[in-house]
């Protein structure tokens, strides 16, 4: 890590292990700062960004029962934010696996299948720790232990803070050649401390803009072995959600993270390296923005489609109503999904995604290897799920 880059004190500086001549640079970031101006870009920014999460708020509030619309979203989010870390899968594979509840077929990534499930387990209890817990490190510690538990990973001290020394972008693997060096293990009882203080004692700064300062800092302690980004990620909704602007959990950034992946990690180094925190601000500000319009723009359209095949299934005597149920929570169907959410016999189900195959409610979407499930899909569904993210 080369010192002469990192100018900017009042955010942190490169410095060395004292005592220690063999001693490599490292970045020890400084406190969060607690009273920072805003220039009139980063306003402009943080106006347009509350209003988009107001609107998605707003859409969240009018729907009746908006857990049915959490689950793909929030699978997207986690096949999204575990591509950024280089997990490879995709969301069909993911949704394949769920609906069969079986073992994916052997052209599926399994691991990477098992990473995308353990952050959806994570997340969702992250929500639920976060009704009765504050923001903490035992919280994190927690989410942490879920993620990597029992997958790739899993010999990187799950729930553990690190205990030795990593660097980032190093062509060599070593300390010296590295773009970046978190503290050292010692650093990181006083900073840890000091990003829950900030999470638990809100001041006058904006919750958006208190949002981005988190996430910030979070990934530049990088507490962890692995799984910072992962975890740093899930922090933000919770921090929403903690300080009351999202009730439904609606907002994922993964995917405009992911499509502009470079400009997020150089924007971090930027504030390290310049001090360019207003540039940072105004790019998070922008990715809550445009993800809470894309948000808005899927949620109205898969409530409008809910709406119009309930509307169908009322007028029908077989179970449809439960199926369209299933079919919002995961497009993909099989016949065992069926039976065990509606208590229908094998032929009961068959009959009945049959009636919704009729009404081209769902395809044929094949089997999962010799002698493996039969899918269905739930095309149009899918479609507004997988459609490309609005912001390209």
């Amino acid at each position: 890590m080369d010192p002469d880059r990192y100018v900017a004190p009042q955010f942190g500086s490169a410095t060395r292990e004292p005592g220690n001549k063999w001693a490599y640079w490292y970045y020890r970031p400084a406190y969060i700062p607690r009273d920072l101006p805003l220039q009139p870009l980063t306003v402009k920014a943080l106006s347009d960004a509350d209003a988009a999460l107001g609107r998605l708020q707003g859409v969240s509030a009018l729907i009746q029962d908006p857990e049915l619309l959490i689950g793909p979203y929030l699978t997207q989010e986690a096949v999204a934010s575990s591509r950024i870390e280089g997990t490879q899968t995709t969301l069909k594979e993911v949704l394949q696996a769920e609906a069969g509840g079986r073992p994916a077929p052997a052209s599926v990534r399994n691991e990477d299948i098992a990473e995308v499930n353990a952050y959806l387990a994570a997340t969702r209890q992250g929500f639920e720790l976060i009704k009765s817990w504050p923001l903490s490190q035992r919280l994190v510690l927690e989410l942490h232990k879920t993620l990597l538990t029992g997958v790739r990973g899993h010999e990187r001290h799950p729930g553990e803070f690190r205990r030795t020394p990593v660097w980032v972008g190093s062509p060599t693997d070593n300390p010296t050649t590295a773009a970046y060096v978190p503290p050292l293990p010692p650093d990181l009882p006083e900073l840890i401390a000091d990003w829950e203080a900030y999470v638990n004692v809100p001041d006058l700064s904006p919750t958006l803009v208190r949002c981005a300062l988190m996430h910030y800092q979070f990934e530049t302690i990088h507490p962890f072995l692995d799984g910072n980004g992962r975890i740093g990620r899930l922090l933000i909704n919770l921090m929403l959600m903690e300080e009351g602007r999202m009730t439904t959990p609606l907002l994922y950034l993964s995917g405009y993270i992911e499509a502009h992946r470079q400009t997020y990690y150089q924007r971090l180094q930027s504030v390290r390296e310049r001090g360019e925190m207003q540039e940072w601000l105004q790019f998070f500000l922008t990715a809550v923005r445009r993800s809470a319009e894309d948000a808005t723009t899927r949620s109205e359209r898969l409530v409008a489609l809910r709406e119009s095949y309930l509307g169908e299934a009322a007028t029908s005597r077989a179970n449809l109503s439960g199926l369209v149920t299933l079919l919002f929570a995961n497009p993909y169907l099989t016949v065992r999904r069926v039976q065990d959410a509606t208590g229908l016999t094998n032929q009961g189900a068959r009959n009945l995604i049959q009636d919704a195959e009729r009404r081209g409610w769902v395809e044929p979407a094949g089997r999962s290897g010799r002698g493996g499930s039969h899918y269905w899909l739930a095309r149009a569904v899918m479609d507004v799920i997988e459609e490309p993210l609005a912001y390209g």
